[in-house]
């Protein structure tokens, strides 16, 4: 079907079939709860793919995931310019499709060599990273205003409960060896298949607006030539900031148990799980309880709530800090609950804004650059939170505190470029 990106006024409240429906439908669902699962069971047990079946060393195995990801980062522009062409499960499609070939690449790699390795990676990146941005254009394009919000978050929080499966499945299949790690990638590739064969039987794509017929492109310039997504300097600098907080549960926070508190590498566990189960949970739930706010200031509260999350976890992890106090560990996790409802907040927020500022024959585009800045604060933020936790609690949750504050303060701050509120 062909569906144009004109919206309709938009309505106070969704029910389960309309947003269903707003998230793209039946099928667009089991495709994206196949594809989560997919990538549940491989994502994160990559590395120990490439150092296990195929024999190669950790840094070797670490530097060509990380190529993967720069080089899949550099293609997002491209995807972008796609999406603005019209472009929508054609586009999700694809990003599924092309993990299909890197999980192909990764069954065929021979022992030994890393360059089919980085090859695999390399398609695994593109189709992680350009996946985004075509979700979010797909669902603009079949929802409009607070409506969704909230089919966007509904897509974040089935595709977490998709990965929490199909990583709770690996980690039951890892008893099997070599092969069960191979039966996984194998099975990781049908699940892509799968889910890109549903999600291209949607068929969504959006109509071209002719120039100037759109308000959201009645800008200087804007008739008769290319319209240009808006500069959002602020906001795109701030959202590296703001997305370090998806991976506190996964980096900081095992990091800050295990080394600097001591504890049982149960809790780290149960912080994840618990940061999971919330944010399927809540995801929703919260979501549409801010649209009693405007989606800027869902953002900067968001950065708030963070903010008071990291200064939470410095305080306990002082008087922590040595041991012999058993309960700075559930200290932490009390404090995680803190931080995962400020992710949920950030989350049901950030690229509902972006949708909403973004003129809709620049959609793919301003999108491209959000997901641009996404995956640059995800690539980097291991690598800072380490070298910040090594300097000692202080150091790292002072900074990102700081940091935090100060990018809520530049997103306050940002004057909205005009735009129609869709």
């Amino acid at each position: 079907m062909t569906v144009t990106s004109t919206a309709p006024p938009p309505s106070p409240e969704v029910g389960p079939r309309a947003l269903l429906r707003a998230s793209g439908g039946p099928r667009y669902a089991v495709a994206l709860a196949v594809d989560a699962l997919g990538t549940g069971l491989l994502r994160p047990f990559l590395l120990l793919y490439g150092v296990t079946v195929l024999g190669l060393s950790a840094s070797a195995t670490g530097l060509a995931m990380t190529a993967g990801i720069v080089m899949g980062l550099l293609c997002v522009p491209a995807v972008g310019r796609w999406l603005d062409r019209g472009a929508r499960s054609a586009v999700v499609a694809a990003a599924m499709l092309i993990r299909v070939l890197g999980v192909a690449v990764l069954l065929a790699a021979p022992p030994g060599h890393v360059w089919p390795f980085a090859a695999a990676a390399l398609l695994l990146g593109i189709g992680n990273q350009s996946w985004p941005a075509a979700h979010a254009a797909l669902v603009a394009t079949l929802a409009h205003g607070r409506e969704r919000d909230t089919a966007l978050a509904a897509g974040r929080a089935l595709r977490n409960a998709g990965l929490g499966a199909g990583a709770l499945l690996a980690m039951v299949c890892l008893a099997g060896g070599t092969s069960a790690l191979e039966a996984l990638a194998g099975v990781t590739g049908a699940a892509y298949l799968v889910a890109a064969v549903l999600a291209w039987s949607v068929r969504v794509r959006a109509e071209r607006p002719e120039p100037g017929a759109d308000r959201s492109d009645r800008s200087p310039g804007a008739v008769g030539q290319a319209v240009r997504p808006p500069r959002m300097r602020a906001l795109l600098a701030a959202n590296v900031v703001y997305v370090f907080c998806l991976n506190v549960p996964e980096i900081a926070l095992p990091l800050v148990l295990l080394t600097q508190l001591h504890a049982s590498p149960v809790w780290s566990a149960a912080v994840f799980v618990a940061n999971t189960v919330l944010v399927v949970t809540l995801q929703v739930p919260v979501t549409v309880l801010m649209a009693r706010y405007a989606r800027r200031t869902a953002l900067v509260i968001a950065g708030a709530v963070l903010t008071v999350s990291y200064v939470g976890f410095l305080v306990v992890t002082l008087l922590g800090e040595g041991g012999g106090h058993g309960w700075a560990a559930a200290g932490i996790a009390a404090v995680s609950v803190v931080c995962t409802l400020g992710e949920i907040v950030y989350a049901g927020s950030a690229t509902a804004l972006v949708t909403a500022l973004a003129p809709s024959r620049a959609l793919g585009r301003t999108l491209a650059r959000f997901e641009l800045s996404s995956g640059f604060g995800l690539a980097v933020s291991p690598a800072v939170i380490t070298a910040l936790a090594a300097h000692g609690p202080t150091a790292l949750w002072g900074t990102l505190a700081t940091a935090t504050l100060l990018s809520a303060s530049a997103v306050a701050s940002e004057a909205d470029p005009a735009a129609p509120k869709r």
